[in-house]
């Protein structure tokens, strides 16, 4: 029988790690620490959803298809902010919205290649990006990392053929956590320029960079929108992760046939959430920011307690944004660990063989725990659990 796309792929990791919750109970003295998702929790902010609740009442077009590529009103706030991110300049027509960012890769990858085509990616590699690739019939091609998890250029060139039409960044990277200097990004670019391809950036999390200024370039250069696919989300900065919003910065020409894409899906993004993104963005820096300081805070209390694990063999592997990535001392595969800890510790995060090819023996030392969720104190008491840990 015929190979389906969607059965080319696995299985949603989020959703499988969700299963292993079924039927097991947790006392209250010792509450389900839940680092698998790397999503906030809480709503909005009281005056976005106060913002979106009166949009719904009194703007009409809330409710109506839009553009395709996005209300002009925030690809035009987009690409100022963009500008001013990056110090460079970018124009509103070289933006578009997207129904998340997962869909903005979706869109991109249909848009640039062709069946049996190849894309360079990074291990640890986000499952999202892996499982469109499968799914879009495309071969993935795996870029594996150094020991600080940053991926090499010229191993990038060595995996270049006639079929290669991107390599793919992601920054601060999912699930590694790792913050990609400036220098390495621009590296990419300029191999993917000078090759022909495209350079796929994902920051999905840079507004939660640990760094000041400009994390690269790329918008700098010249004829950046031939060679950069900048992708965003909305979703980690104003928590609208229910109203799927998402951004695209790329040449007008691509854009044009990424149109065709998203209006086959989904005829436009969601109205109420480019609203409500457009209002963030223009009202809520200074929360923004606060959140940064938050997130920024979090990390470095990991980074306090880290001895607690190092000392019994952890060894951490990545940290940044919403994310630490681990080697674990166990005598036993990732995967097996991940949902032994759901009953045994009361813990679910995410193994590295969520994130790895088969062929690569890492994926089984390593686990990712998305820290975003959890404060101070619930930081003490998952490492407080992984620490007491023995297989």
């Amino acid at each position: 029988m015929t190979q389906s796309r969607t059965t080319a792929t696995f299985a949603p990791p989020v959703m499988e790690a969700r299963r292993w919750l079924e039927g097991v109970a947790f006392p209250d003295d010792r509450p389900l620490i839940n680092v698998s998702q790397a999503a906030p929790v809480d709503p909005p902010p009281l005056a976005l959803r106060k913002a979106i609740a009166s949009l719904a009442v009194t703007e009409d077009s809330a409710h109506l298809y839009g553009p395709v590529l996005g209300n002009p009103a925030l690809r035009t706030e987009l690409a100022h902010q963009i500008g001013s991110h990056y110090d460079a300049q970018v124009s509103s027509d070289q933006v578009a919205i997207t129904s998340g960012c997962n869909q903005a890769f979706a869109a991109t990858i249909t848009a640039i290649t062709d069946q049996d085509d190849e894309v360079i990616v990074p291990t640890p590699w986000y499952f999202n990006h892996k499982m469109w690739l499968d799914i879009a019939g495309v071969r993935t091609v795996d870029l594996p990392t150094d020991d600080a998890l940053l991926p090499d250029p010229d191993a990038a060139r060595a995996l270049i053929t006639d079929k290669t039409r991107a390599i793919v960044l992601v920054t601060p990277n999912n699930p590694g956590g790792v913050e990609y200097p400036a220098p390495l990004v621009r590296a990419f670019f300029d191999l993917a320029q000078e090759v022909g391809i495209r350079l796929i950036v994902d920051e999905t999390y840079r507004d939660f960079d640990s760094r000041s200024g400009p994390p690269h370039d790329l918008f700098a250069q010249p004829d950046w929108d031939q060679t950069l696919i900048h992708l965003y989300s909305f979703s980690k900065a104003y928590r609208l992760t229910g109203h799927r919003v998402g951004a695209i910065a790329t040449g007008t020409d691509l854009l044009s046939e990424i149109e065709k894409f998203l209006d086959t899906v989904a005829i436009c993004p969601s109205q109420i959430g480019q609203h409500a993104a457009l209002w963030g963005m223009q009202n809520l820096s200074q929360w923004l920011a606060g959140e940064r300081d938050e997130i920024l805070d979090r990390r470095a209390a990991i980074a306090e307690l880290l001895p607690s694990l190092t000392d019994k063999g952890w060894r951490l592997l990545g940290l940044g944004a919403y994310f630490a990535y681990f080697e674990h001392p166990f005598d036993i595969p990732s995967d097996e660990l991940a949902q032994r800890l759901v009953p045994e510790a009361g813990i679910l995060l995410l193994p590295g063989t969520m994130f790895m090819p088969e062929n690569d023996a890492a994926r089984k030392r390593q686990v990712r725990i998305a820290f975003a969720n959890l404060d101070r104190a619930g930081l003490g008491q998952l490492f407080e659990r992984l620490a007491a840990l023995s297989f």
